[in-house]
């Protein structure tokens, strides 16, 4: 394929975005990152140009499309903290959904573009069954997930009425950082478990487990853990085969294999040479117990096979991009 083929990618100097932008570029596409800035970080824009500006500004949006005159659309940008979507519900209605609408419509006024959205096991709510297939109900808990779920819904309905082209990829746990070193997680907040428990022995702090009484063989949560590579490969992956032709489709994205909160905290004192002390505190409200999903239909749709699965890859990986962060 030719270089200049470029994708637009909104939310491409976040965590997953960058790291999706990055295997763009080593596929020969041209990132053309669309952030806002609000929470993504300027220096994870490495491999294509930066336009700075807002989802739901449709008239900057389109002027960007005209401009770069992308081949297809990934879109990342959102809020992701459930915490702070349950205390702000309209935060995230506005953000979330509201700003994809935005997009959309700005989307479609120019041309129905291959259209790859982040979603999330979120959308599914409490598990009915394990592993979690993309036929479970979606029934989420928290305004984060409905958002999400909304978008979904949106996508459907202009896959059928405007022949948008569509994969909703709806990921587990994501992890990990570039195996090379250049980019990584940074957030602030930190929510995510592993950099949490890595932070914890990097500065010899008290890490808190919420909650070691669920019913799992030792008592705290249970989560499918997706290196940030792996996913970013996968959209990818989603970007062909919708340019091929491929039929719309939302798909799991998951290891198909579970870890549990002291696990991890045991893998992350082993690959970092350091104890972590912890202290139990009350389960969080809404935690499932165990979160672990089939991810059959992305291998048989985008041929997609994790390579980077082993918990112990996943936390060395995040142990290094923290390590040259602190230097």
């Amino acid at each position: 394929m030719s270089s200049a083929s470029h994708i637009l990618v909104t939310g491409g100097a976040g965590f997953i975005g960058s790291h999706a932008s990055k295997a763009l570029a080593q596929r020969g596409f041209v990132p053309v990152v669309y952030d806002n800035l609000s929470r993504g970080h300027r220096d994870l824009v490495k491999f294509g140009p930066l336009e700075v500006g807002d989802i739901g500004d449709g008239a900057r949006v389109r002027a960007v499309l005209e401009k770069y005159r992308p081949v297809a659309v990934m879109h990342f940008a959102a809020f992701a903290y459930v915490g702070e979507s349950v205390e702000h519900p309209e935060l995230y209605q506005r953000n979330n959904v509201l700003g994809s609408k935005g997009l959309l419509e700005a989307l479609l006024q120019y041309k129905p573009l291959p259209f790859v959205f982040s979603s999330t096991c979120a959308t599914y709510g409490m598990p009915k069954h394990i592993p979690i297939t993309e036929e479970h109900p979606q029934q989420p808990i928290n305004p984060y997930g409905e958002t999400k779920l909304k978008v979904e819904g949106m996508l459907r309905d202009l896959g059928r009425t405007r022949g948008l082209p569509w994969i909703a990829l709806r990921y587990f746990n994501a992890a990990g950082s570039d195996p090379e070193g250049e980019i990584g997680e940074i957030h602030d907040p930190e929510t995510h478990l592993i950099p949490l428990m890595l932070m914890a022995a990097r500065d010899g702090a008290t890490a808190k487990i919420f909650g070691a009484d669920y019913d799992t063989p030792d008592g705290t949560c249970i989560r499918d853990y997706v290196h940030v590579s792996d996913i970013a490969d996968a959209h990818v992956r989603a970007i062909d085969y919708l340019m091929a032709g491929g039929a719309s489709a939302a798909l799991n994205l998951a290891n198909s294999r579970g870890h549990s909160v002291k696990e991890v905290i045991a893998e992350c004192e082993r690959v970092s040479g350091r104890a972590i002390a912890r202290e139990i505190t009350p389960r969080r409200p809404g935690d499932p117990a165990s979160l672990i999903g089939s991810a059959v239909r992305a291998r048989e749709v985008l041929g997609w096979v994790p390579q980077r699965s082993a918990l112990e890859m996943q936390i060395a990986d995040a142990w290094r991009w923290l390590g040259s962060r602190s230097r």
